[in-house]
């Protein structure tokens, strides 16, 4: 007997669907049937995705905050030679909260469409039927992932610029310690010099540390803290890349299967 539907009705005891042909069939087969239509792709890829965006903005928002603490404090006393970088850096944490709030909603309507998609796909609610309109709005879905997953791959490599640049600090930091061990040089020859990053001008003052002013530097809380949230910020975002590659995937298959299934000529299921 074929099945052409069903709904659940929820008794004294038990819960049982009935089938529109007069058929009834267990709870567990319900259940079963039900969780065939979960895109467990796009569940996996929404959490990742809200894991991701969560640790970039929260940790990237708090280590940029320190950044500039440390370069007020040590490498740069006067307020009008970073005052631009202040200026960049008040404006990305703002770009931060932006990204946060349209991820949360692109991730929701994002699942939304691949449970949309995967009921259409397996045919859970009856016939298959689609529209040109859905089949419209899967595809800008698919582009619109795209485009978003080139850009966060561009946020993922920037994310790693000052996790560099911490990294090289801290080894020098490092490397000053082992010579103060070893009494081979002394250690106020060795300098990082923060204007070759291009983050303050060449004319700021002091603009560099040496020795045991950039071993104090290192020790700073300010320093350790936004060292490891840069980290982190930089795995947020990679974590965002992969759920993104992965909503991509998920919506091109199901996009190609409602577009194949939607042709008149069409006689192969999936």
């Amino acid at each position: 007997m074929e099945v052409l539907g069903h709904q659940c009705q929820r008794g004294s005891a038990v819960i049982r669907c009935v089938v529109q042909t007069g058929r009834r069939i267990g709870c567990f087969e319900c259940c079963i049937k039900c969780l065939g239509g979960v895109p467990y792709a796009s569940l996996v890829a929404t959490i990742l995705c809200f894991s991701g965006v969560a640790l970039f903005c929260g940790c990237g928002h708090v280590a940029l905050t320190g950044t500039v603490s440390i370069l007020e404090q040590h490498f740069s006393t006067t307020a009008s030679d970073h005052a631009l970088l202040s200026e960049v850096i008040q404006l990305m944490q703002y770009v931060i909260y932006g990204i946060a709030s349209f991820f949360f909603l692109y991730g929701i309507i994002l699942l939304a469409e691949g449970f949309y998609t995967t009921s259409a796909v397996k045919e859970l609610h009856g016939e298959f039927k689609t529209t040109a309109c859905g089949r419209c709005i899967s595809g800008m879905f698919v582009f619109l992932t795209y485009v978003l997953g080139v850009a966060w791959l561009g946020v993922f490599g920037f994310s790693a610029v000052p996790v560099f640049m911490f990294y090289n600090i801290w080894s020098t930091c490092e490397v000053i310690k082992s010579l103060q061990i070893n009494m081979t040089v002394p250690g106020d020859q060795i300098c990082v010099d923060i204007r070759q990053y291009g983050i303050i001008p060449w004319n700021a003052v002091p603009g560099k540390a040496c020795g045991p002013i950039l071993e104090n530097i290192c020790n700073t809380n300010e320093f350790y803290m936004s060292y490891h949230l840069f980290i982190v910020a930089c795995a947020g975002a990679g974590a965002t890349v992969i759920a993104l590659l992965i909503y991509m995937m998920a919506t091109t298959y199901n996009y190609a299967v409602l577009k194949f299934k939607s042709r008149e000529d069409c006689c192969t299921k999936f």
